[in-house]
Formats: C-alpha cells, sequence, structure tokens
C-alpha cells in the first residue's frame, strides 16, 4: 500500500525548503485538521509518499469526506443484526448447536472482513497536491495501487461541482482535473472544501506559469 503515514519530518525538515513551497505558504493558509483520520490538511507535517521527489513537499492532502461511510456503516449495524433472527428460519433452527455457532461465527467474520475493506478502500484511497504535481492514490485491494500523476503545468481546466442537499449541508463536492499528461483527466470526488481545493489549484497553475515566465526553477 501507498507508505503515505510514514513520518516525513526527517525528509522534509533536514533540507531548506525551496522556493516554490516557501512562497505558497504565503497565498495558502493551513488549513484543516492534522489528525490520522483527516479528510482535508494543507501542508501536512508528516505526510509523504513512496515516490517524492526530494524537496517536494505536500501541499493538499485529500480524501473523501467521512460522511460517505455512513452507507456501509448501517448496512454492516444491520448485517449484524441478523445473526439474531437466524433461529427462526428452519435450516439454521435444526442444526446442531456446533454448526449453529461455525454458522453465526462465519457470519460475523464475513462481516467484519466487509468492514474491514469498506475502511481500507476509504482510508487509502487519497488524493494528493504537492508543489509539483497531483497525485491520485488507489487503493483496489491490499496487494494492488494505482498511483496516477501529473505535473501543475500540465493541468488545463480546473472545474468544481457540489449539488445536492448532503454535499451542500456537509461541505463535499467533487474536482475535476483536465490534463495534457497520459491521464487526461483526474476525479477528486466526494472530497471536503472541493471550492477551497479549486481556488489553491488555480492560484498554484499561476504561480507555476510566473515562474516559467521569469525563467525560475524550484
Amino acid at each position: 500500500m501507498a507508505e503515505i503515514f510514514k513520518s516525513g519530518v526527517a525528509k522534509t525538515k533536514e533540507k531548506v525548503e525551496r522556493k516554490s513551497l516557501l512562497e505558497l505558504r504565503k497565498v495558502i493558509q493551513v488549513l484543516g485538521a492534522r489528525h490520522l483520520f483527516t479528510s482535508f490538511a494543507t501542508f501536512p507535517p508528516s505526510v509523504c509518499f513512496e515516490t517524492q521527489d526530494d524537496g517536494e513537499g505536500v501541499v493538499v492532502f485529500l480524501r473523501q469526506h467521512p460522511i460517505v461511510n455512513l452507507g456501509w456503516i448501517v448496512g454492516a449495524l444491520l448485517m449484524l443484526t441478523l445473526s439474531s433472527v437466524f433461529g427462526f428460519f428452519p435450516p439454521y433452527a435444526n442444526l446442531p448447536a456446533g454448526y449453529q455457532f461455525v454458522v453465526t461465527s462465519g457470519w460475523y467474520l464475513f462481516v467484519t472482513g466487509f468492514v474491514l475493506a469498506k475502511f481500507m478502500g476509504w482510508f487509502f484511497n487519497i488524493y494528493l497536491i504537492t508543489d509539483e504535481r497531483v497525485v491520485d492514490v488507489d487503493f483496489l485491494n491490499i496487494f494492488f495501487r494505482r498511483i496516477s500523476t501529473a505535473k501543475i503545468e500540465e493541468i488545463q481546466d480546473v472545474s468544481v461541482t457540489s449539488s445536492g442537499a448532503m454535499e451542500t449541508f456537509f461541505g463535499y463536492g467533487n474536482v475535476f482535473i483536465q490534463t495534457a499528461a497520459e491521464v487526461s483527466q483526474f476525479e477528486f470526488l466526494a472530497v471536503p472544501k472541493p471550492d477551497v481545493v479549486g481556488k489553491i489549484l488555480n492560484r498554484m497553475i499561476d504561480l507555476e506559469e510566473q515562474e516559467q515566465i521569469e525563467g525560475r526553477v524550484k
């Protein structure tokens, strides 16, 4: 799985921050929570990833809003209550006590696996914006992940959508990024503060263009 929660302090603090990061800190506020389960944070102090370049800094850390987990949490609770009605069904009721224990235990193991799969899918599917690129980490299962990237200068368009009562009330939505990279579109789905993310990306694009015009390097 992507090593995004190993401490990046030693990796980033030993070297002086590059000029682009210093400039970004001047125009982008430090926002969001700093705990392990956060869904939105700017300049997270200890987040890094395995393909990160030396000196590259994470500007925005994102995962889907926690409210998206409500559906499977309710579903898991309902599945747990089903074991209490197994005795009303003749096939189960006619089984010996030992077999009933095995069936019930198997059902709880199934529900546990379901919960772990859903939680890990939410926890490890992340979106990163660094001072150099956007990164989309798709956690497909415990053995396989897909990491897609595009440089900031390759971004052609950024659009934000937030519709419906749930998205409006809880403050989350989608950010679509059109690029000239191998992956033509990045979709940051159901992320918190999509309007803020869009503004940050547009600001970073402007700074990148300004650097190229002035011939500056990171």
